[in-house]
């Protein structure tokens, strides 16, 4: 597959046709943007990082018959991928009270929750991806409820599945964000990435931040993080 005209490009990748109007490439960046684009930045390698762990991830996810996007990787940068139509929602799961969590409803960082929470976001740049609940998009035609259904179970399903995993790698899933899209017939699968872009990654021991947390509250060594979380995870992932 050889790249075509890029349809897209978006804070952390770019989106090209191929000759097959049902696959298109993706290509990661090491741009580094936070708090809806306010802050921006490079994290050197990034986009590497998070092409493999992603697709890593996808696979992993696929042998446990969650549906996702993922084809083939073509390059350190470059993965192709299924054509999807984007449901505009942003997919937040959470196993521990940290960020917005923690902020809006008065919980200390780091604080067990009792059962793991869903949230959706609005994937609306000029709204600043604002929390919604499932009656407003099924109101705005977001998603239908049967698809709204459909990524719940899906989700925590991924959320079971990512957990197992970073524990074997000693790190500990605090909370992550997935994003959801349709194929031409209308199945929902797994879409965008998965990679310390989008999830809070803890050491299990120490709770030391392996993500992008790191890059958000300037607390130095970025590259350091991404670069230990993946080696973890290239020591574990066989054995998955």
């Amino acid at each position: 597959m050889t790249k075509g005209t890029q349809l897209y490009e978006g804070k952390a990748k770019k989106v090209f046709a191929t000759e097959d109007p049902q696959l298109l490439i993706v290509s990661y960046k090491d741009d580094a943007t936070a708090f809806n684009g306010l802050k921006k930045g490079t994290i050197a390698g990034k986009g590497v990082i998070n092409n493999k762990m992603s697709n890593a991830l996808m696979r992993l996810l696929e042998k446990k018959g969650i549906p996702t996007h993922f084809v083939e990787q073509l390059s350190d940068r470059d993965t192709l991928v299924k054509k999807v139509q984007i449901v505009p929602l942003e997919v937040i799961i959470r196993n521990i009270a940290a960020g917005s969590f923690a902020k809006h409803y008065g919980v200390e960082e780091g604080t067990d929750l009792a059962c793991p929470t869903i949230e959706f976001s609005y994937k609306n740049d000029a709204l600043a991806d604002p929390l919604i609940n499932e009656y407003h998009v099924m109101a705005l035609q977001l998603a239908t409820k049967e698809e709204v259904e459909t990524i719940k179970t899906l989700a925590f399903k991924v959320n079971e599945e990512l957990k197992k995993f970073w524990a074997s790698c000693g790190v500990t899933l605090v909370d992550f964000k997935l994003e959801f899209g349709r194929l031409s017939d209308g199945t929902i699968v797994l879409a965008d990435e998965i990679s310390p872009d989008t999830c809070r990654l803890w050491d299990s021991k120490t709770n030391e931040k392996l993500d992008k947390d790191r890059f958000r509250r300037d607390l130095g060594g970025v590259e350091d993080a991404y670069h230990e979380i993946m080696k973890r995870l290239e020591e574990h992932i066989a054995e998955a």
